[in-house]
């Protein structure tokens, strides 16, 4: 596995490097205060949130940024952000706990060998855990080591590399991608938005089901013409017999039973805390560590090792959450020189001459491709929500529309971009160039984005909200 870490570090050099990207961005932003005149709207309260009053804008007296003050603002982002990204860090640490107490790897195994002499349908049933786990608690780097895992396992089981690797990253992407509880975007986007948290659930689980309906048959159509063919299969780095993979134990351990069933109480409870006590952020957060801590009680770990696992899950994140602070200092330069409501005032001229159902799909385009220089999702919802959530009161697209677009632009393209760090650490330890994944891959992107702009039409059609 060291060899593995080893390519993705590789890999992660050489893709772009979003902190610079995101400063030159607020350098960028900067020098922009001196050229775009400053302007404003009036905005009113509605139900507790301001709302921009269309027809009320007027420029105003410019207020260009100074140099210092493109350094200062990085620390009054981080403060903008901070509840988001305490939020990212605790989250993330409970994972690390959870994945600490090895009952996630567990449980895959288990699975894997259970159902190693009904292989085709461990396409379907794989699937739905990496999917059901991309939505509820967003995973995408974690996708990594189960790569590793699934593979060579498809291999063993008459399939081929990309077979494994699809399993594990069209399973979690198509889930992170319908978000119905996924913390780190949909519920930062919705906080931004000034949502209900987790609003719009059932929109979001018929498209859960239409997604991860359509990438098992991709995928399971495939897997069966390599299993009838094997010439037709690639095998990247396991080309070699791998059948001794399949001979584990296939009992998960007491403790990992009780832990799962833990992480399964956590969601229900969160949900019952946000539909009937009205919880948010702060409430979610201490619900996650104090699950965290139960499960690694549960699984036997040691209060040090808890600890250590907590910090090394939330470490993990460190880098998404630094790029939450990042992208609000763009905020804090546009809404200091007062640029933000002169922004939404030409952009909602130029969407407003089109019907409010291609606004919204107008919106997704832009993340899709926002996304191949922002691949963090919650970074991207930070650097574009505060934006798209007043524009879409502007232009007759709901907020949850909006917010809808956003996650499926982000999520969406991260199974094609090289700048995707866990995909192409994913692709290096399955052996598969990325050019080869690409063009097995695009005829499903095609398929994603047909379903996205049909969801986005009818959302604006239903008037998907609360609002």
């Amino acid at each position: 596995m060291s060899k593995f870490i080893a390519n993705k570090e590789i890999e992660q050099q050489k893709g772009i490097n979003v902190y610079v990207l995101i400063f030159c961005l607020i350098v960028i932003s900067s020098i922009l205060t001196y050229f775009i005149p400053a302007g404003s709207f009036q905005r009113e309260e509605v139900n507790g949130r301001q709302v921009i009053q269309p027809g009320t804008f007027s420029f105003t007296d410019m207020n260009p940024i100074g140099f210092l003050d493109i350094f200062s603002s990085v620390h009054s982002g981080m403060m903008q952000g901070a509840s988001i990204i305490f939020f990212v860090l605790i989250v993330g640490g409970t994972f690390g706990i959870l994945s600490a107490t090895g009952a996630l790897e567990s449980f895959i195994a288990m699975l894997s060998v259970k159902m190693a002499k009904r292989e085709m349908l461990i396409i379907p049933v794989l699937m739905l855990f990496f999917a059901c786990a991309g939505s509820l608690m967003g995973m995408s780097d974690e996708t990594i080591v189960y790569v590793g895992i699934l593979a060579p396992l498809a291999v063993a089981l008459g399939f081929d590399a990309i077979t494994g690797f699809a399993i594990v990253i069209l399973g979690a992407s198509v889930g992170f991608s319908a978000a119905v509880m996924n913390p780190f975007t949909v519920g930062i986007a919705q906080e931004i938005a000034g949502l209900p948290l987790f609003s719009g659930i059932a929109f979001r689980i018929v498209i859960f089901v239409v997604l991860y309906t359509v990438a098992t048959i991709y995928v399971y159509r495939y897997a069966r013409k390599v299993k009838n063919n094997p010439k037709l299969g690639f095998y990247g780095n396991f080309r070699n017999d791998e059948s001794d993979f399949v001979q584990g134990n296939s009992k998960m351990e007491i403790r990992h039973k009780l832990v799962m069933a833990t992480f399964l109480l956590n969601f229900i409870v969160l949900m019952y805390g946000v539909v009937k006590l009205g919880w948010y952020i702060t409430e979610i957060a201490g619900l996650f560590l104090l699950f965290g801590i139960l499960m690694g009680l549960i699984g036997k770990l040691s209060p040090s090792h808890i600890a250590n696992s907590f910090m090394k899950g939330a470490g993990d994140l460190v880098g998404g959450a630094l790029i939450i602070g990042l992208a609000q200092s763009i905020l804090v330069i546009f809404n200091n020189s007062g640029l933000i409501d002169t922004i939404l005032f030409y952009t909602s001229a130029l969407l407003d001459s089109v019907p409010p159902a291609l606004n919204a799909v107008g919106m997704f385009i832009f993340q899709l491709f926002l996304n191949f220089l922002v691949p963090s999702g919650s970074g991207q919802a930070a650097l574009t929500m505060p934006i798209m959530a007043p524009l879409s009161d502007m232009i007759g697209v709901t907020r949850q529309t909006a917010v809808l677009a956003y996650q499926f632009g982000d999520g969406m393209s991260n199974i094609i971009f090289p700048t995707v760090g866990f995909l192409m650490a994913g692709l290096s330890i399955a052996g598969i160039p990325w050019g080869k994944w690409i063009k097995w891959i695009f005829p499903f992107m095609l398929i994603q984005v047909t379903v996205a702009v049909i969801s986005l039409i009818i959302a604006q059609v239903i008037q998907y909200g609360p609002f």
